[in-house]
């Protein structure tokens, strides 16, 4: 079975394309804006310009548009190859990836909203001990780390918190097969995150 993985939910754009558990070939970028002008082209860079019978798709916390533009193109190619869409949290990403084979305990770092941070820690089966926070950079340091330290703040969070940082700071599609199989689910609503700031009027 050829798996599609896309990954749009930070700077960095990429995919990935796998056949029986192999990676084929993936592309990744980073950005900083751009997803939508790149997304659809990367794909078709891939084998067989990307056809795939299931597609994995990020589903954040991170850019809003990044993560809409990842789902949007997802669910019209599941439709168009009759494809099934799974979504997965792009924090859990970051953690297989800083996991690696060392099945460590690793406290992801990511940028957020308002100059917060999304913190949120996952156990050494890579699956989430805890729900993702929101914080400031002050809050994310009292808060602590659980094992490694990984994400796009690690850096920074390590340097006040007195920890050290692995190496991985960007989520990259090449390593979705590495995320826990119960991560994956066929919901696609975006994960935000932190409250929205638009309320609707009290009456």
């Amino acid at each position: 079975m050829r798996i599609l993985a896309i990954e749009t939910a930070t700077e960095a754009c990429s995919v990935a394309l796998f056949e029986d558990g192999v990676l084929l070939d993936a592309r990744h970028e980073v950005l900083g804006r751009g997803h939508a002008e790149r997304l659809v082209p990367m794909i078709a860079e891939l084998p067989g310009k990307g056809r795939a019978e299931q597609i994995r798709v990020s589903l954040g916390p991170g850019s809003f548009t990044g993560v809409r533009i990842g789902l949007a193109v997802a669910r019209a190619l599941g439709i168009a190859w009759q494809a099934e869409v799974l979504g997965y949290p792009t924090l859990a990403l970051v953690a297989a990836m800083a996991r690696g084979k060392n099945n460590a305990p690793v406290t992801v770092c990511m940028t957020g909203g308002h100059g917060e941070w999304f913190v949120q820690d996952f156990g050494a089966d890579g699956l989430p001990a805890d729900e993702v926070a929101s914080l400031a950079p002050e809050a994310a340091a009292q808060r602590g780390a659980d094992g490694l330290l990984a994400g796009s703040k690690a850096e920074e969070l390590g340097d006040i918190a007195q920890a050290p940082a692995a190496p991985t700071r960007l989520p990259d599609a090449r390593h979705a097969l590495a995320l826990p199989d119960s991560l994956l689910g066929t919901g696609l609503a975006p994960l935000y995150g932190r409250p929205p700031d638009a309320r609707p009027p009290v009456r």
